[in-house]
């Protein structure tokens, strides 16, 4: 039977169907509280952002790449930042360096990946309305776009955005005065980072409330989706960890502004002693790294989710372990919370309890290891259709493996010592946080494009783009590793004054040809996907034959998501290719009773069971 909030939430839906038509643009599109519209706003404000993020790491690849390079036909874009002799400003260079990894993690990876599928798939994929509360869903965007419009006027101000690495350690970052990049545009990075978190935090109780409240008659944990299983648990992790972020701007603003001594102490600025005493920098490295870790977890989790249920359904086969795949999740959800100081091994930390984290860190490759391998087996002779959502699923995959390799040199205290801040790290990090998480962004995209606008991408668009993204991601990164083992250091604006370093002149080149030949390929998504939202080839009603409740609903659904009554659930998600059923797909929604050629043992039970039911249902509503 459905719960009373849910008959609540059908009485609601049929009053805001029957006046869809008389809401205005305003209501509909922009201040609406239907869980679909503000998933679409995510996506597409992310994809904004990371069209500024990208742009700037061509900037600053063009100074890595050609150092000697003339960039006065740079200056219209960038005014002052352009010095008088044509080169890219050195303060400026950091600052470029700082947003874009901001912007990256938090803005494209962490809102608009999972503010975009948490969004539109939970309510489609449980069997419900909308989440728990549209006005909290509607106010979680528009606190991502305050924190966008704050974040985005730090760039145009005189003295420049924030400077400081995208981690903003004191005390570069709690002294006003101690570079360009530490003044207002540090102070404007702090409160856009405060409208962020609680964007977040507003969007994370909504997913955890609708998961566990808003569920459809039958749809059991055991049910759920993949995906779901992924949301909810990324989630709980930022409704754990941003806390703790906040907390750290907090006090980075009391030292900023009034005087306190949180993370100062016997600091000197032009020879003279600042009166701040008894503070450390290292409480801040902690409390941002007990959310900094954990944030890589909230933005692959979602990623991972996307691509089981990617993999499955193009596979036409069960995913492998899905029980195995629910607890992987759950211990890397559990363990993201334990090795945050392996960010902090050069920081002085204690020998014995750098040991300890390293081996909390080894852990997690362990459940890590479980969905890599669970991937490869749903894939083994499987009756794989390659759509762009499965190549870039395949993808993500390949960079979980390499990424995931170096990460366990990177876990190891000793080896950490040598390789931490250099171009080894850079690698990694990008593999397996920024290249996976986005390869996870961009299937669900391709995947759910027909479900989101009605319509399809062009396919042979969408191959292109891959391989020339794949191949470019390789080209870009995996370069960096061998430049890393060298000992070259990240964040420099410039390597020329070192001799040691003019070997890898063609590789640093190199490097440079390969992101902006990436990057170009972007605009070949760009273009599908705006294209295809008018122009695309009209969506069949399930054009992937998949199993989840979305595609049940309406080729475009209104506000309410069904029309009628929410679909019952009775059986869990991956019925594909099932032996002796007369398709090789079985939606969830299809009662066991119909399909007595492919149930299994324990099924016919539960057959027998529905009958049952039913008749008992009928006899009470005479």
């Amino acid at each position: 039977m459905s719960t009373a909030a849910e008959v609540n939430i059908d009485q609601d839906v049929h009053h805001d169907e029957h006046h869809d038509h008389e809401q205005s643009f305003i209501s509909k599109y922009i201040f609406t509280t239907d869980h679909k519209m503000i998933g679409k706003q995510f996506l597409v404000t992310g994809i904004m952002w990371g069209l500024i993020g990208v742009g700037m790491s061509v900037i600053f690849r063009l100074q890595l790449g050609f150092p000697d390079m003339q960039l006065e036909w740079l200056r219209p874009l960038l005014g002052g930042w352009i010095t008088e002799t044509g080169q890219l400003d050195p303060e400026f260079y950091l600052a470029l360096v700082t947003m874009h990894g901001t912007i990256m993690v938090f803005f494209v990876l962490t809102a608009g990946l999972s503010g975009t599928f948490s969004n539109y798939l939970i309510p489609l994929q449980i069997g419900a309305r909308d989440m728990a509360s549209g006005f909290m869903n509607m106010l979680s965007y528009w606190f991502f776009f305050l924190s966008s419009v704050v974040m985005m006027t730090s760039i145009f101000i005189e003295s420049g955005p924030a400077a400081g690495g995208w981690v903003v350690y004191p005390p570069l970052s709690a002294l006003p005065q101690a570079i360009q990049g530490s003044g207002l545009g540090m102070t404007l990075w702090l409160v856009a980072m405060v409208f962020f978190i609680v964007s977040m935090l507003l969007g994370g109780i909504n997913y955890i409330t609708t998961v566990i409240n808003l569920r459809t008659e039958g749809m059991s944990f055991s049910r759920l989706p993949l995906t779901i299983w992924a949301f909810f648990l990324t989630a709980v992790i930022g409704l754990l960890s941003f806390p703790v972020l906040f907390a750290a701007a907090l006090l980075l603003v009391f030292d900023r502004s009034f005087g306190t001594s949180f993370y100062l102490s016997d600091i000197y600025i032009g020879g003279e002693a600042l009166p701040n005493m008894g503070g450390s920098p290292i409480l801040y490295q902690h409390l941002f790294w007990f959310l900094g870790h954990p944030e890589v977890y909230i933005v692959l989790l979602p990623a991972l989710g996307i691509t089981s249920e990617v993999i499955a359904t193009n596979s036409r086969k069960p995913i492998f372990g899905y029980r195995a795949m629910i607890g992987s999740m759950l211990g890397i959800t559990v363990l993201s919370f334990v090795v945050w100081a392996h960010h902090m091994f050069v920081s002085g930390l204690n020998p014995f309890l750098g040991s300890v984290f390293m081996f909390l860190t080894l852990i997690i490759a362990i459940p890590s290891a479980v969905k890599v391998f669970n991937y490869l087996t749903t894939l083994w002779k499987g009756n794989i259709i390659f759509t762009p959502a499965t190549l870039f699923s395949i993808g993500l995959v390949s960079f979980f493996i390499s990424g995931g390799l170096t990460g366990i040199f990177l876990g190891n205290s000793v080896i950490d010592i040598q390789l931490h801040d250099t171009y080894f790290v850079v690698a990694h990090f990008h593999l397996v946080m920024g290249s996976l998480s986005i390869f996870g962004l961009l299937a669900g995209v391709y995947h759910w494009f027909p479900k989101m606008f009605g319509r399809m991408m062009d396919e042979k668009l969408g191959h292109i783009h891959f391989w020339m993204t794949f191949i470019g991601v390789y080209m870009i990164f995996f370069p960096m590793h061998y430049i890393g083992i060298a000992g070259f250091p990240r964040r420099y604006y410039s390597w020329t004054n070192f001799d040691a370093f003019s070997a890898y002149t063609d590789l640093n080149m190199f490097v440079s040809i390969a992101a902006f030949v990436t990057v170009a390929a972007q605009f070949l998504f760009l273009f599908n996907f705006f294209y295809s939202m008018y122009r695309g080839k009209r969506a069949p009603q399930n054009p992937w034959r998949s199993n989840t409740l979305e595609w049940t609903a309406p080729i475009e659904p209104g506000h309410g998501n069904w029309p009628g009554e929410i679909p019952k659930v009775y059986r869990w998600p991956y019925d594909y290719s099932k032996p002796g059923a007369k398709e090789d797909f079985i939606p969830q929604h299809i009662p066991l009773s119909q399909t007595p050629e492919s149930n299994l043992d324990h099924e016919v039970e539960l057959a027998k069971k529905e009958v049952v039911d039913k008749t008992a249902d009928a006899k009470s509503d005479a």
